[in-house]
């Protein structure tokens, strides 16, 4: 049987489309990540990223990798039943922790984040993947947009450097152009979402969220895990996050020490 907070549908669903929305994921904790947001934010880790060029309006904060030194998020993570919801949904005997993410856009900060596929900035090969991004203020418009099945696309699309949008790696032949949804007439699902509600999504899901332009701040966490079949692969280039010194081999699984398993059946 599934974990309560899913259904066998959502779970057929994910498989088909690469996304569902799990309601109330971390509906009991929202103020603990909230603080370890805020905690995030005044000491800021060695990939926190301002997102906005000089003349643009608000503030478009992201940082990552900040889970050891920040006991919010550790506690959330290993409390919580997002291992479980995720070994579920990902249809794997195991649940295994990639990384954490803050993003964070101010009222008023117009600029959308690009639309993208997690997977290419990442050294993690495999199907058995997924991310959840839980905002912990209520979201309308920029809530977080994905497009159904994009997991299944034979070609990977191109990551870009969000701030200079060069590529990031010298290969471009290798993937896709980024395309556009609306204009291409994509099947985008994207969903009114309140603190603790969290999209779960593939990594080769294409995404991307529109400005805030709403009066309230935006303050999203997110969480990747990866499930049975995962394994170290290397890309052309450094990846994102670089994880440096991690010393793992093409075809590895990640490293348990430094990417702990958080649920077994």
């Amino acid at each position: 049987m599934p974990h309560p907070l899913l259904t066998q549908a959502d779970i057929d669903d994910y498989q088909r489309n690469g996304v569902v929305v799990v309601r109330g994921l971390w509906a009991d904790q929202v103020e603990t990540l909230r603080a370890g947001v805020a905690r995030n934010m005044s000491e800021p880790g060695p990939y926190a990223a301002e997102n906005l060029k000089e003349g643009e309006a608000g503030r478009f904060f992201d940082d990552y990798c900040n889970w050891q030194r920040i006991p919010e998020f550790e506690e959330v993570i290993r409390s919580s039943p997002v291992a479980e919801v995720a070994a579920d949904l990902m249809r794997s005997d195991s649940a295994q922790l990639f990384h954490d993410h803050v993003l964070v856009k101010e009222p008023g900060t117009s600029k959308p984040t690009p639309w993208h596929q997690d997977g290419p900035y990442y050294f993690v090969e495999g199907r058995q993947t997924v991310s959840f991004w839980s905002p912990l203020d209520p979201v309308r418009e920029a809530t977080l947009r994905c497009v159904a099945g994009s997991h299944l696309w034979e070609k990977p699309v191109l990551p870009t450097r969000w701030l200079s949008e060069e590529d990031f790696y010298p290969d471009a032949d290798a993937y896709m152009p980024v395309p556009d949804p609306d204009a291409e007439g994509m099947e985008v699902r994207e969903w009114a979402l309140e603190p603790g509600d969290a999209v779960a999504f593939n990594f080769a899901v294409l995404h991307g969220a529109r400005g805030n332009d709403s009066p309230t701040r935006r303050r999203a966490f997110s969480l990747r895990l990866v499930g049975d079949d995962a394994r170290y692969t290397k890309r052309p280039g450094p990846t994102s996050p670089p994880f440096p010194g991690h010393d793992m081999t093409e075809g590895q699984r990640l490293r348990e020490d430094w990417f702990p398993v958080l649920f077994n059946r």
